[in-house]
């Protein structure tokens, strides 16, 4: 079955974020309203699932049972081939209830060092999911971008792990590039395509 959204209804962003949920919106060529769930005052459900996919499509149910309106999801992190895919799904994680990407960072490096791997290959990962109400279908994408990481982190403009990884074909980590230039190419571009085609074209 195709689902289609129409322009101009509104959608629950499972963030307590505005900014994200703003962001979310600006991703969607603005064809929807995009509130996020703390502005609602939705509580934010326990993300129990072992993969990326499994986490955005629990949040994207939970906040459009709560709401009763199609919510939209998203969960992504990096993933380190030298750690068998860690940090992964626990990439926000390992910055501490803080959120700080230098400490998770220097993590990351510690914890290839003590591998004694050569292996710098990374991929970001990001998971959409659109979900209707009341148990109704939903709507899942993955995208990915493949790189490879550097230390010290280079670069001030991204956030999270961007500092660290330089997608293939490029001399430059996320931290470094135009932020216009990340966002062409990144995994959560990736997705959004994905999710645009099956949604909306």
């Amino acid at each position: 079955m195709t689902l289609k959204l129409e322009a101009g209804l509104r959608l629950v962003a499972a963030t307590h974020n505005p900014g994200k949920a703003k962001e979310l919106a600006a991703l969607l060529d603005g064809r929807f309203e995009v509130l996020a769930a703390g502005t609602l005052g939705l509580p934010e459900p326990d993300e129990t699932e072992t993969t990326f996919v499994g986490n955005a499509l629990l949040k994207a149910r939970h906040a459009a049972d709560l709401s009763g309106q199609i919510a939209l999801a998203d969960d992504s992190g990096l993933s380190v081939a030298a750690l068998d895919g860690a940090p992964g799904i626990y990439s926000a994680r390992w910055a501490g209830p803080n959120k700080d990407f230098a400490l998770a960072m220097d993590k990351v490096a510690e914890r290839i060092e003590e591998t004694g791997s050569e292996d710098r290959a990374a991929w970001f990962t990001c998971a959409l999911a659109v979900a209707w109400p009341n148990g109704g279908p939903a709507v899942v994408v993955q995208g990915e971008v493949h790189g490879t990481l550097t230390f010290p982190p280079r670069g001030d403009r991204g956030f999270g792990y961007d500092p660290i990884f330089i997608p293939t074909g490029f001399d430059q980590t996320f931290g470094e590039m135009e932020p216009a230039a990340k966002d062409a190419m990144s995994h959560r571009a990736v997705a959004f395509e994905k999710l645009k085609a099956a949604l909306f074209e």
